[in-house]
C-alpha cells in the first residue's frame, strides 16, 4: 500500500522543516494537528527550490531546478514520486488545487539564477509575489480547507503576510545575499551606503503589510488562528530588533532572534490568544 510511503514521504519533508527554520516548526507546532502535516509538505518543497538557487553554488543550479520542476510535474501527473519531497507535496496540490500557485513560485525561484539587482517596483513584487504571496495563498488554502468564499476574503492579507515576512528576511539576511548571492532586493537602495531615511522608508513599507495582515490573521480560522499568529508576533520582534540596528551594521552581522526568546514570544502569544486579547 502506498500509504506507508505517503507517511515516509510527509517526515521527510517535517525533517527538512525543522532542519532549516527552527522558528517555523514552532509556529507549525501550534497549528491544529488536522492541518500541520500539509504545512509540512508545502513547506519542505518550497525550501528545497529555495535551497537549490541559493546554496548549491558549485553545481549546475539552473539544471538543478529545471530537472526539480520537471519531477514535480511528473509527480502532479502520476499522483506519486520516489523523491518524498515531490510526493508529500503533490498530495496537497490535489487535495486543495494549488496548481495555479506553484508557477510564479518557479518563476521567482528562477529569477533568483540570474538576477542580483532589482531596479524597479513591478519587477521587486513579480519577485516577492512569487517568492512570498503565493506560499502564503497555499497555507491560507489548507487553513480554510478549501473554503473559495473564505479563501476569498483573507486572501489579500495572506498575501500582504507573506510580502511582511519576505521583506525582514532580505534586511535579515542582508549581509549574506549582499555579499555572497550578490543580491539587491529593494529598488533604489545602495546597501553599501544604508541611510537612516531608507531604513525608516523599507521598516515603514513593512509595518504597512503587517498591518494588513493582521486584518486577516483575527479571520482565520481556530485550527490556524494561533500557529498564524506566533509567526506574526516573533516576525514583529525581529522588525523591533531591525528598527533597532543601525544601518552600517546590516552588513556586519545577521539580525535574530535568540532561542529563549522565541519562547518567551510563544508563551506570551499563548497567553494573548487564551484571553483573546491578540495584539
Amino acid at each position: 500500500m502506498k500509504v506507508l510511503f505517503d507517511q515516509a514521504s510527509l517526515e521527510c519533508s517535517k525533517k527538512i522543516t525543522k532542519k532549516y527554520s527552527t522558528s517555523f516548526s514552532l509556529a507549525i507546532k501550534m497549528l491544529s494537528p488536522d492541518i500541520q502535516d500539509e504545512i509540512y509538505a508545502i513547506y519542505g518543497f518550497v525550501r528545497c527550490a529555495d535551497e537549490i538557487v541559493d546554496s548549491f553554488e558549485g553545481y549546475e543550479q539552473e539544471t538543478l531546478l529545471d530537472e526539480f520542476e520537471k519531477e514535480y510535474q511528473k509527480a502532479l501527473d502520476r499522483k506519486i514520486s520516489l523523491n518524498p519531497i515531490l510526493n508529500a507535496f503533490q498530495k496537497v496540490v490535489h487535495q486543495y488545487g494549488l496548481h495555479d500557485l506553484v508557477p510564479p513560485f518557479m518563476h521567482s525561484m528562477r529569477m533568483d539564477l540570474t538576477k542580483k539587482e532589482y531596479t524597479s517596483i513591478e519587477e521587486f513584487e513579480t519577485y516577492i509575489f512569487g517568492s512570498a504571496d503565493v506560499v502564503g495563498l497555499m497555507c491560507l488554502k489548507v487553513f480554510v480547507k478549501g473554503d473559495e468564499t473564505k479563501y476569498n476574503e483573507l486572501k489579500h492579507s495572506a498575501m500582504k503576510l507573506g510580502s511582511a515576512f519576505q521583506k525582514v528576511n532580505f534586511l535579515r539576511d542582508l549581509k549574506h545575499d549582499y555579499e555572497n548571492l550578490g543580491r539587491i532586493y529593494f529598488p533604489g537602495v545602495n546597501f553599501s551606503s544604508l541611510t537612516n531615511e531608507n531604513k525608516k522608508q523599507i521598516v515603514a513599507e513593512i509595518n504597512a503589510d503587517f498591518e494588513e495582515a493582521f486584518k486577516g490573521i483575527l479571520k482565520l480560522p481556530t485550527e490556524a488562528k494561533f500557529g498564524v499568529y506566533t509567526a506574526y508576533r516573533y516576525y514583529k520582534s525581529l522588525m523591533k530588533k531591525i528598527n533597532k540596528t543601525e544601518p552600517e551594521e546590516f552588513l556586519s552581522k545577521r539580525i535574530r532572534v535568540s532561542n529563549p526568546l522565541k519562547l518567551l514570544i510563544l508563551g506570551k502569544s499563548y497567553v494573548r490568544y487564551q484571553l483573546n486579547i491578540i495584539a
